[in-house]
């Protein structure tokens, strides 16, 4: 029995070694197959640009377009925000149209209807709400989380965030321009030349431009929807009133007539007056007369300009901290 066990174990060990020495046998033949050559290299391609760079500029406009695609996108599951912001403005047009047109000849300047006084009121309100809602759906990514996921994901600028919603706020104010424009030559208020409808686009691009920033700079300094719908609520029929959209200079008392000229919607909503009751105009036309003396063309789009560096530059710090 002894002899056998020995035996038996003789043979069981000498049968683990050949089965070792097969497997090492077939371990090198396989690292000889997938060994490359050496002029082959296993580390990753990365191709760069020209100085060695990546196109940053290049990745940044697709971030941005492939965002602004995104809320297009929502815009086009729900219309009824952009049918809303269409209609809107024209049943202000036609209401209050209505209501002053048995207004005296001459009240609101030779030979001008208040149709044709409202209109440059209608488009510049019109464009200045939509930019002052253009925080709300920044507001809405924070709280559902979207946002925590672009700022974690490999951007390579988070400006692009605010980049993209800009871009879709003016799209949406072009649109909104362009309907109040035809809706007001259809109704007989007459239509500037293309390059008066040239200025008209700028003048409307440098306000939403500065309310868009201030909007999202809210969006991001507020704890909430709430609170930014507050704030809308408070400063969008304020800031109507308080301006040149519905009378002109020479109604309102002295202290209202300070305030409208210190209000940037009037230095948008004048220019364009101009520009509907003026074929002939140039930088230095004087198209507002203030308390402390007349505003020209040029000098409204200054002050526009200016009203948007100022709102550009004062949301930066805010980004940064949120974006880092």
């Amino acid at each position: 029995m002894r002899s056998n066990s020995v035996r038996f174990a003789r043979i069981n060990s000498a049968g683990v070694s050949h089965l070792k020495q097969k497997n090492t046998n077939k371990i090198k033949d396989m690292s000889q197959t997938i060994t490359p050559p050496s002029n082959v290299s296993l580390q990753p391609q990365v191709t760069l640009q020209s100085g060695g760079t990546p196109n940053a500029i290049g990745e940044f406009i697709q971030e941005t377009l492939a965002l602004t695609k995104r809320l297009f996108i929502q815009l086009q599951r729900r219309p009824s925000t952009l049918i809303a912001g269409v209609i809107q403005p024209l049943m202000w047009l036609f209401l209050f149209g209505a209501l002053f047109q048995n207004a005296p000849q001459g009240l609101f300047g030779n030979d001008l209807t208040y149709g044709k006084f409202l209109g440059a009121g209608v488009i510049v309100f019109t464009a200045f709400a939509g930019a002052l809602n253009a925080g709300l759906p920044v507001m809405f990514d924070r709280e559902f989380g979207f946002l925590n996921r672009l700022l974690v994901a490999p951007l390579v600028s988070r400006y692009s965030i605010v980049a993209a919603s800009a871009i879709y706020i003016i799209a949406l104010s072009f649109i909104q321009t362009a309907a109040i424009v035809t809706a007001s030559a259809l109704l007989g208020t007459g239509l500037p030349n293309l390059l008066g409808l040239g200025m008209i686009a700028l003048i409307i691009l440098l306000l939403v431009v500065g309310v868009t920033a201030l909007s999202l700079g809210l969006s991001f300094a507020l704890p909430g929807h709430i609170e930014l719908i507050a704030v809308i609520f408070v400063t969008n029929l304020p800031l109507l009133f308080a301006s040149t959209a519905l009378a002109p200079l020479s109604f309102m008392p002295q202290w209202l007539q300070i305030v409208a000229t210190l209000n940037p919607l009037s230095y948008a909503i004048e220019p364009i007056r101009y520009l509907y009751t003026h074929n002939n105009w140039t930088l230095g036309s004087v198209v507002m007369q203030a308390p402390w003396g007349a505003v020209t063309f040029g000098g409204s789009l200054l002050v526009l300009l200016g009203f948007t560096t100022v709102a550009l530059t004062a949301i930066q710090p805010l980004l940064r901290r949120r974006f880092a």
